[in-house]
């Protein structure tokens, strides 16, 4: 029995324009474009591998002209013009095609479409089974008994099948009927008019009654509705021209036959070099290496044991991998350590480093410069060895992060493959995961840490030059590697726990909710588990009735802002709603900062993130000190458990007010806003004057509440639905409302005007330091990917900026601290915050050092202001 034929279809030009427009803009080494072709060959392979077809083709457009122009010269008139960055690509994905011995075909005057038309029904009549891949539906037509019409919806590999019973199921129509459809409703995509007013489910409705485009004509008398009848009477011509337009030609001249069609499989050793210049290096991993070519051993490294560190070994300028076997760099263990010049690699273990003197002075040398991998983590890990490293030139973590934040490796190995180094095993193949995580044989490890510290060397100057390129050298030396040893000072120091003061929370809370929860089983009329969202859709919407929202798999959805929308219709709800916090107060917060203390110092060491969020930020984790929530009562009061470490000390924060409005004023230039700071003046009030036109007695308190609620929803890119949420309005009235607010500020309207065409001409945008975030979403076809990619980029140059501002008050405050011989200490940051440990003998000095330092930090058009406050506890200082 012979295996069955089947030729598979694409639509090269469609596949190419859905790939580059759902990814990010990738480069490799040359600075060439990738995206649309690694999309490309994703769907390429995911095609080969899932048909397996005998027979193949890849059809492009041969030019902007075709025989419907003949007819209607608009047709695909409006079309924007391809991105540059993806025209650039086309050649490669043509090398693509054919290294892969993939035939590829283009006619001139004729479509893609019509080429596949053509070849499927000669392929139908031939015995062949038929796949099509594209990403413009016009091709369903197709569909058929045998061809089989695949569409990409979001990205490249979600694809949605079309066969005759799909369209039925879908549209109610067969595939011949298509073009039927779109003959009334037209098509904006390709400037194909159809009957003005005449939507798909209308068209649907038609064509279930009449069959045809033309039996409809014919038959316009029985049409019900005197509108719709009028449109197809006055617009009968531009119909049946609609449809002609969307009919795919197939039987288009060409001497192509589909046996000639026959697929052999790719030539490796091409595709392989392909990949290799197009850096595709996770594609590359998959394939065999052609002959020859030098293979890339994960672990060939040279590197030197020695069993003790002398002064030759250890140069001034030199690459040092301090290698950690724990998430928890603050508890990991140590199993050695390795040294790289651009001459040798030396590997030590951890015992012989840390009890050599040589290595001790060197590490502690601050003019024998180091390039490191995290450099608040290498700090960290040798100062609990009694090592306080200094010298420190070069981040690779850091240096990474600046140059492209999006990317979030999980280890060095991730990170030396973002930039060409791909000889390093992850430390998950090393030393495995979790409860599994052991310590191989010395020369197992030994290898893996000198491969490290050797990457380091060789990426140092590659990074630094990106760097330099960007124009982030002095954020990248002024602002983050600084911090990186400020951060690394608040982790080891450590914030002071009042255990005892907490224990007494918890149990303050879980009477709390003892006297919740029989409320809420009283008001319900029974017993019930409040934390089962199963019975308490039971509770709510069968017992008491109540207008369910939203709908989930299992039944009825019980999340926090359904709950919220059910608030005004029982009171049941605002005590479910409370428990629900204070639940999470007492197991997130409460047990989970006992779970974190040092049981001898009483102390809780949280890890600040650097590298994490792609507006610059800092985060912390284990615990996370930045989210304890403080609208609650009750969660504010988890703060009078942070205490001093020392007697006759207090808790002193300092944050700035207003700090993205000010930064807004100062990046959009606008006169009124940047008036408004430097009279001092209430900035949602002057906002509320502004947009209401009233005057400053006549400000309501309502009116502040809504003017304040566009003022931040400015700063964060908010669109009137998000306002009509937050403010409780018809999405008509925040329209009108953002409007008015756009009128009074010109300047913050030309900003966002701008900074969105600034975005997606570069791909990216900036804060006042020169930070990037790439923004690939910004080009999107996706509406709804755009309009979050131009919120991105509104925002971030606002909250990023501030953060760089908060970051430079930070390394200034520290620096001062320091110059002026002050015991106090930075201890948290906390968003727009610092908290420091001041004693008591310093807090007239702090009340006039922090202010001036965070003000200065940087010159703005308008003024920084800074307030502060201190007490015995975090929770007094505010």
């Amino acid at each position: 029995m012979s295996l069955k034929k089947k030729l598979v279809l694409i639509d090269g030009n469609s596949i190419a324009y859905r790939a580059f427009f759902a990814l990010p803009l990738l480069n490799n080494e040359k600075g060439v474009h990738t995206n649309a072709v690694y999309g490309f060959t994703m769907m390429l392979m995911k095609v080969m591998e899932e048909e397996k077809p005998t027979h193949l083709l890849v059809a492009f457009d041969a030019g902007k002209t075709t025989f419907r122009h003949q007819t209607f010269k608009e047709y695909k008139g409006g079309r924007q013009k391809t991105p540059p960055e993806l025209s650039e690509q086309f050649p490669y994905i043509r090398e693509l095609l054919k290294n892969y011995r993939i035939p590829q075909f283009e006619l001139e005057n004729y479509e893609a479409d019509d080429i596949i038309g053509t070849l499927a029904l000669q392929a139908e009549q031939e015995g062949y089974e038929v796949k099509v891949f594209s990403g413009d539906k016009d091709l369903t037509q197709l569909s058929s008994e045998t061809t089989t019409v695949c569409i990409t919806r979001k990205g490249i590999t979600d694809i949605e099948v079309y066969t005759p019973e799909h369209i039925q199921e879908k549209y109610g129509l067969t595939p011949s009927q298509i073009i039927d459809m779109k003959g009334l409703m037209g098509d904006s995509s390709d400037n194909i008019p159809g009957v003005p007013g005449v939507g798909e489910k209308t068209a649907i409705k038609l064509l279930k009654q009449f069959s045809t485009l033309e039996t409809l004509l014919e038959s316009i008398d029985e049409v019900s509705g005197k509108k719709l009848k009028e449109k197809l009477e006055e617009f009968k011509d531009q119909a049946v021209l609609s449809k002609e337009l969307a009919t795919i030609l197939r039987e288009v001249p060409m001497d192509m036959t589909v046996d000639s069609l026959a697929y052999d499989g790719p030539d490796q050793d091409k595709v392989y070099h392909l990949f290799k210049e197009l850096g595709f290096n996770s594609l590359l991993d998959k394939m065999e290496k052609p002959e020859g070519e030098v293979e890339e051993a994960h672990t060939a490294v040279e590197y030197e044991t020695v069993s003790e560190l002398d002064d030759s070994m250890l140069p001034a300028h030199s690459s040092f991998y301090l290698e950690m076997i724990a998430d928890n760099y603050h508890q990991a263990d140590v199993p050695g350590v390795a040294i790289s010049t651009e001459e040798k690699t030396f590997f030590v273990s951890a015992e012989s480093a840390f009890q050599s003197p040589a290595f001790k002075a060197w590490a502690e040398n601050p003019d024998m410069k180091k390039s490191v991998y995290d450099a608040k983590r290498t700090i960290v890990g040798l100062r609990r060895q009694g090592i306080e490293l200094q010298g420190i030139d070069f981040d690779l973590l850091l240096a990474s992060y600046l140059i492209n934040p999006s990317e979030s490796p999980e280890d060095f190995s991730a990170v030396a493959k973002l930039h060409g180094v791909r000889n390093i095993q992850s430390d998950e193949a090393v030393y495995a995961k979790g409860a599994k995580r052991k310590l191989p044989e010395e020369a197992i490890y030994a290898e893996h840490i000198s491969a490290k510290a050797q990457a380091l060397q060789s990426l140092k100057e590659t990074c630094l030059k990106e760097l330099e390129e960007n124009g982030q050298l002095e954020l990248f030396n002024e602002l983050e590697l600084p911090l990186a040893i400020i951060l690394a000072d608040m982790e080891s120091v450590g914030v002071s726990v009042d255990v005892e003061r907490l224990k007494q929370m918890g149990e303050e809370l879980k009477k709390q909710l003892s006297v919740i929860e029989k409320t809420i089983h009283e008001l319900a009329g029974e017993e019930f588990n409040i934390n089962s969202p199963k019975q308490l859709g039971v509770i709510l919407f069968e017992k008491l009735g109540l207008p369910p929202v939203k709908k989930t798999k299992t039944g009825f959805s019980t999340s926090a802002d359904v709950l919220e929308k059910l608030a005004p219709q029982h009171e049941i709800v605002e005590h479910i709603l409370h428990y629900r916090q204070l639940g999470k107060l007492q197991s997130t917060y409460i047990e989970g900062l006992l779970k974190v203390v040092d049981q001898d110092t009483h102390k809780i060491h949280t890890r600040f993130n650097q590298v994490l969020t792609q507006t610059g930020r800092l985060s912390s984790i284990e615990p996370n000190l930045q989210n304890i929530p403080i609208r609650l009562e009750e969660g504010r009061k988890i703060r009078q458990a942070f205490v001093p470490s020392k007697e006759g000390s207090v808790i002193f924060a300092a944050d700035y007010s207003q700090i993205e409005l000010r930064v807004l004023a100062h990046i959009s230039d606008d006169a009124k806003l940047i008036d408004a700071f430097h009279q001092d003046l209430d900035i949602h009030t002057a906002t509320a004057m502004d947009v209401f036109h009233v005057s400053k007695e006549e400000v309501t308190a309502n009116m502040r509440r809504q003017a304040k609620a566009v003022n931040f929803g400015i700063v964060y890119g908010i669109s009137d639905y998000g306002l009509s949420q937050s403010l409780g309005i018809t999405r008509k009235d925040a329209g009108k409302f953002i409007e008015r607010y756009l009128e009074s500020y010109p300047g913050v309207k030309e900003y966002m005007d701008d900074i969105i065409q600034e975005a997606k001409q570069k791909g990216y945008v900036t804060t006042l330091l020169q930070r990037r975030r790439y923004i690939p979403e910004i080009t999107s076809r996706n509406f709804n990917l755009r309009g979050f990619g131009e919120r991105t980029a509104m925002n971030t140059p606002i909250q990023g900026s501030a953060a760089d501002i908060i970051k430079k008050a930070m390394i200034d405050a520290a620096e001062r601290l320091e110059q002026e011989n002050l015991q106090s200490t930075l201890l948290l940051q906390v968003h727009d915050e610092l908290i420091f440990e001041v004693p008591e003998e310093e807090i007239e000095i702090m009340k006039k050092l922090v202010p001036e330092v965070m003000e200065q930090a940087v010159e703005l058009k308008v003024p920084l202001k800074v307030d502060y406050s201190f007490g015995p506890t975090w929770y007094d200082a505010k």
